[in-house]
């Protein structure tokens, strides 16, 4: 096997993996929080927010720090920490006996993360640009598959072995999937002078500054609208059923239907991207992202919820691929990790002011507002960035 090949296998695995630790707490995070003694259900939306958002703070500060020192000592040492460090706060989780200690080890686990700041570098570098957009979309199979699985087996484990225990075995894992990650075989260094370039001199030398800059917006609000969601999405589930039996599972389902979606469609958006280009792919994803918002906040059962949920993951399987490969075809080289890890901020400050405007907007407004709201952001994002590429 090609040498690029077996890097994005063992990629794409340990991704599977470590996206399984950090999505399995959605749907469980609010029962887990009225466990460690919050009742009143507007404080579990609340501090379901908080804990779900607040590592993506400290993620959106160090992202760029160590997307420089992976252009500077290469890619596999900072994705050796970030899986490790990650397998390590989730076992610490299961030990929480405090809301607060979830905030605690949440904020900790973004300092050392940054595991997609160093991954994606290495697959665009490692890759041949004729496959790069098939690449990117069989990584981001695997990445989304996990996150959106994660909450799948999250809340059936939580039935079976408790939410404790579940922190803890999904931690176990992320530790396998860093041993996984220790085979990977790194064949392109960038040059050390160039990666220490500061930050003004590493915006100056791009040729398409305006264009990157849209896709960090475009990054931002799609993990705003993504994030916004995912914490409040176990409370509406409960609204919508007739009993509280299986609350967890029921949800981890619906979480995990657009993880399907994703694991059947990625794949292929990435090979049409590559043949029609991604900018395209990135616009229509967007527009079906949009539209199909809309009439999940109308929904009356938890089965249509599903359905819709699973038709959003065929659009979510077009946007992360599209933006990273245009970001590849736009950056130089020597500044690759560091423009990357700026992208990182810009999805983790989208992912952190959706998951804390989410709870306190969905407690303000009500759920069924949320995606209507997030219809807004997508559709308008679509519109900006047709006319932005028509310029």
């Amino acid at each position: 096997m090609e040498i690029w090949k077996r890097n994005l296998f063992i990629c794409c695995l340990a991704s599977f993996i470590v996206s399984i630790g950090m999505s399995q707490m959605a749907p469980i995070l609010p029962i887990y929080i009225e466990e460690l003694g919050v009742t009143d259900p507007r404080d579990v939306a609340r501090w379901a927010g908080i804990v779900f958002g607040c590592n993506f703070i400290s993620l959106a500060i160090f992202s760029p720090i160590w997307g420089r020192l992976a252009d500077r000592y290469g890619r596999k040492p900072m994705i050796l920490r970030a899986s490790g460090w990650l397998g390590l706060i989730m076992i610490g989780m299961s030990f929480a006996t405090s809301v607060w200690h979830l905030v605690v080890l949440r904020l900790m686990q973004g300092c050392l993360s940054g595991f997609q700041a160093a991954v994606v570098p290495l697959i665009a570098q490692e890759t041949p640009k004729d496959h790069s957009g098939w690449a990117m979309g069989m990584f981001f199979t695997a990445q989304v598959t996990g996150g959106l699985l994660g909450p799948l087996f999250g809340g059936f484990l939580s039935e079976i072995i408790g939410i404790r225990h579940t922190f803890l075995l999904i931690g176990c894992c992320c530790l396998l999937g860093f041993l996984a990650l220790t085979r990977i075989h790194e064949t392109m260094r960038p040059a050390t002078q160039k990666a220490a370039l500061g930050l003004k001199a590493t915006f100056a030398s791009l040729p398409q500054r305006s264009a990157i800059l849209g896709l960090f917006l475009t990054t931002l609000i799609m993990h705003f609208s993504l994030t916004c969601i995912q914490p409040i999405l176990t409370v509406y589930v409960k609204e919508l059923s007739l009993t509280d039996d299986h609350i967890a599972l029921i949800s981890g389902v619906i979480f995990s239907s657009a993880g399907f979606a994703s694991m059947l469609f990625a794949s292929r958006i990435g090979h049409l991207a590559d043949t029609i280009g991604s900018h395209k792919v990135l616009f229509a994803s967007l527009t079906l992202a949009g539209f199909i918002s809309l009439p999940q906040g109308l929904v009356t059962a938890p089965w249509q919820l599903a359905l819709l949920r699973f038709i959003h993951g065929i659009a979510v399987a077009g946007l992360m691929p599209s933006i990273n490969n245009l970001i590849r075809q736009l950056t130089p080289a020597n500044c690759l990790g560091r423009i990357y890890g700026f992208n990182q901020s810009c999805q983790f400050i989208g992912m952190f002011t959706g998951a804390f405007l989410g709870g306190h907007l969905a407690a303000f407004f009500g759920i069924r507002h949320m995606f209507f709201i997030v219809a807004f952001l997508l559709l308008f994002d679509a519109l900006w960035y047709h006319k932005a590429s028509q310029a």
